[in-house]
Order: structure tokens, then sequence, then C-alpha cells
């Protein structure tokens, strides 16, 4: 049987990485994922400050370090100071992926109309995929749901693992000659 494959799970926030703060949105993305794939997996958990800094070290760690071909951040993508997560995930990111964060904000927006305040994106780093997805524990399934369906042909086209969902949670999509 082959080894789980990492999933690289940020929480970026100030008052939970000092500990003021629980940290609900690692542990959503925790939950869709379980729900969605079928593959095997293991979270390859980061919880840091909104430092620019520090998301950036942690994208680069989890996607050459820990080799994970899928990143999913929580928190920082909203319009305050201190939301750096789209600058991070531009930093370290190869080429960027615009249609991600118009697909979840459209999703948003059937549901709270400041969605248009999201600054979510997503992009490859080598052979991982960085989705940056809002805070809330709500929105983190909402935005996941919508976004999924493209994820495994888009790791398989960066050249990482084949990752098979749940079709009763979400169909993935792939060319048929894929």
């Amino acid at each position: 049987m082959p080894a789980p494959v990492p999933i690289g799970v940020v929480t970026v926030s100030d008052r939970a990485s000092r500990g003021e703060y629980e940290d609900r949105g690692g542990p959503g993305i925790e939950a869709a994922l379980a729900r969605i794939l079928a593959t095997p997996w293991r979270p390859v958990r980061r919880l840091v400050p909104d430092e620019r800094a520090d998301i950036e070290a942690a994208l680069r760690d989890l996607a050459d370090l820990e080799g994970c071909p899928l990143v999913v951040t929580t928190g920082g993508t909203g319009p305050a100071q201190r939301d750096v997560t789209p600058e991070a995930t531009e930093a370290v990111c190869d080429r960027m992926l615009p249609g991600f964060g118009e697909l979840m904000r459209a999703v948003s927006l059937r549901s709270v109309p400041t969605a248009i305040l999201s600054r979510q994106t997503a992009g490859t780093c080598g052979r991982s995929l960085i989705v940056n997805l809002p805070g809330k524990p709500s929105a983190i399934a909402e935005c996941l749901d919508a976004v999924f369906p493209a994820i495994p042909y888009c790791i398989d086209l960066i050249g990482g693992p084949r990752l098979e969902t749940d079709p009763a949670a979400c169909v993935a999509f792939r060319p048929k000659a894929a």
C-alpha cells in the first residue's frame, strides 16, 4: 500500500499562532479534505502569524521540503493591512491561477455580499498547487467544494501524484485521455 500523500494545511492567524484563539481554519480544511479525498493522505500542518516572511517560509517548506503536491491555506485573504497571504503566495509561485479565486468569490457571493472583499488566489510552486481559502470554516468548505473538481487534474499536469476523490462528495474532472 502506498504511503499517504502529504497535504499542506496552513493556518494564517496572529491570534491563533500566539495561542489566544483556537485554530478552527486548519481543522476545517482537514475535515473538508477527509470528506472529499478517496486517496490516502496525511496533513502536514503549519500555524503562522500574519507575517509575509513566515507565510512564504511555510509555503516553501511544504512545497520544497515536505513534497506536498497540494498546500491549502486559510486566513489572511481580506483587505486588512495584516492580510498578506495572497502576496506571500504570489511571491513563492511560478504561475498564478486566477480562476480559483474568481470561482471562490462567485460561490461565496451567494452567501455573503462581502465576498467581493476576499482576495483568495491559487498558483503553482514547482510540483505543488497552493490554494488560498478564507478563514471562516463554513466558507472553507464552500470554497473547497467549488474548486476541488479541478484540483486533481491540475496536480496531474504539474507532475504530482494522482489524487482520487469520493464521487459522493466531489467528482473530479479529468479529460477522457488523462
